[in-house]
């Protein structure tokens, strides 16, 4: 599996509740430059429309290669879920409070541009100072550990 592109804020602003793997439908340019790794998922999210799942300002810079033929790189692409996980998230999603989030692009094993997408939770500041305190009296403790040893 070769990740392309990460979204590493998502586990400081959210709660991660739930993911799933998700195919993409891309154009043959978006696929050429997602392999040079030329994504961004940051201002990314999911929408649910009708029945279908978009994933909504992700950015895929253009392929030089392709000059008249380019796609437009921050158009909404339509996500490939399983008839029963769309059926989970959707009922999941229209929940207030709720978020689709991309988590990572990537290829699989065979080659497939790929889309984690989560069902988050957005946390609040003293959520976020709170794990923050936790993490750092861990580490203190690991050191404090590891002087004595």
């Amino acid at each position: 599996m070769k990740v392309v592109g990460n979204n590493r804020k998502v586990r400081h602003h959210y709660e991660v509740l739930d993911s799933v793997e998700c195919g993409m439908i891309l154009l043959g340019s978006e696929v050429k430059s997602l392999r040079d790794g030329k994504c961004q998922l940051e201002e990314a999210y999911g929408r649910v429309k009708g029945e279908t799942l978009w994933l909504v300002g992700c950015d895929i810079a253009e392929y030089p290669q392709a000059t008249v033929w380019n796609h437009e790189p921050r158009r909404p692409r339509q996500l490939l879920v399983h008839k029963r996980e769309m059926v989970k998230f959707i009922g999941k999603a229209k929940e207030k409070g709720l978020t689709l989030v991309p988590l990572k692009l990537f290829f699989n094993e065979r080659g497939i541009a790929k889309c984690e997408m989560a069902l988050c939770k957005g946390l609040k500041l003293y959520d976020k100072r709170d794990r923050m305190k936790k993490a750092d009296a861990k580490r203190d403790m690991e050191r404090a550990i590891r002087r004595r040893t």
